[in-house]
């Protein structure tokens, strides 16, 4: 049996809490890794945090500026020299694009480290898969994820996400929420079939468990409908009534909704809110407005319509929640369309899964103060087209 297949089945027969362990035994006994070490993304998307059972401690690592954040921002394995000999060889852990960490191997041997690059990054990404089954079972990675604790509203928010980026020849998508630590209600979602890419972006209401436990109840019933195999604008309708049924009225909720046909990139949408949609085509930004029709559950039994779109090969589209468009700086101006298009414009060169929070970054700078008064939402959806 070779190492890879070695490696590949002791991950898989591990114990969920164990599927390091398992592969770190084989990288020492079949590869002669001196040290194995899985780095885990935190929520806020600023560092990459060490997963260790207490007693053990480890220190995190910069996103921004350490070799291991160097491999999770670019999505390429990075070698790193070891004074005194070696490397470090640092490995994407990303799994359909969504990108969960890094995986740190050290080798004495530089030569075969080289050698066994390809291999290895196989590996991670193994490694990547088994501990996203191994989250349904136990806690160790997602306790490892946080870098401070998390609201109960933003525990359940984090819980109904899809993911935070994924990937496939007909478009990338990226997304990230603010406060990382501390959300309400805003929210995305998305699923693909071999033809379709159906996109949801929320704009929730209230403030904490209230309007997390409003998105949580708006957002099953759209994927309800959608698992049924119901329409866009009827997934909108029975949403709208059971949102209705439960507040009366007291409470809504703002969606914007796409239904992509992935071979011509042709979508039939629906508009029930406030959030907004910016294009970048051929290095312009502009601001896509479509018919706003009310919010789910804001009346009893309301009618949606669909309405057209179309997405070419190349663009960039750019969702945002009223937390990011309607952002005050100190003076009260408003972030708007104007910031945002130069934020857009900034961060042309990034990949889609890096631009939300490169965004949210520059919210930052707009607003004065790290912490905002509202939840901000940006989701980036790069189309390839086939």
């Amino acid at each position: 049996m070779n190492r890879f297949v070695t490696a590949e089945r002791a991950m898989r027969t591990a114990a969920p809490h164990e599927v390091l362990d398992a592969v770190r035994r084989v990288l020492v006994e079949e590869y002669a890794a001196q040290t194995v070490q899985l780095y885990l993304a935190d929520y806020g998307l600023t560092v990459l945090q060490p997963v260790a059972v207490l007693p053990e401690t480890a220190d995190p690592v910069s996103v921004h500026n350490s070799p291991a954040g160097r491999a999770f921002g670019a999505q390429e394995p990075f070698v790193e020299q070891v004074r005194g000999g070696g490397v470090r060889m640092h490995l994407p852990v990303t799994v359909r694009g969504d990108r969960l960490g890094v995986l740190t191997v050290a080798l004495a041997d530089e030569e075969e480290a080289r050698d066994l690059l390809g291999e290895l990054a196989e590996i991670a990404e193994v490694l990547g898969h088994e501990v996203l089954v191994a989250e349904r079972d136990t806690d160790v990675y997602l306790q490892a994820r946080r870098k401070d604790r998390l609201t109960l509203a933003a525990e359940m928010q984090w819980q109904l996400l899809p993911g935070r980026s994924c990937a496939r020849p007909e478009y990338e998508l990226g997304a990230q929420l603010e406060p990382a630590y501390a959300i309400y209600g805003d929210n995305f979602d998305w699923s693909a079939t071999a033809d379709r890419l159906m996109l949801y972006v929320t704009n929730g209401m209230g403030e904490g468990i209230e309007a997390s436990l409003l998105t949580n109840l708006a957002i099953n019933a759209l994927r309800n409908a959608r698992r049924a195999g119901i329409a866009i604008d009827d997934q909108a309708c029975l949403a709208d009534q059971a949102v209705y049924a439960h507040y009366q009225g007291r409470c809504y909720l703002s969606v914007l909704m796409f239904d992509f046909d992935l071979a011509t990139g042709r979508a039939k949408l629906v508009d029930a809110g406030s959030p907004q949609l910016l294009r970048l085509r051929d290095g312009v930004v502009e601001r896509v407005s479509f018919e706003a029709q009310l919010p789910l559950g804001m009346f009893e039994e309301t009618d949606y319509v669909t309405q057209d779109f179309r997405a070419e090969p190349g663009d960039r589209l750019v969702f945002v929640s009223d937390g990011v468009y309607e952002a005050a700086s100190p003076a009260g101006e408003s972030y708007g369309d104007a910031a945002l298009a130069r934020a857009i414009l900034s961060t042309r060169l990034l990949s889609a899964a890096e631009v939300p929070r490169a965004i949210l970054r520059e919210l930052t700078g707009h607003r004065g103060q790290p912490t905002p008064k509202d939840d901000a939402l940006v989701v980036c959806l790069d189309w390839h087209g086939r």
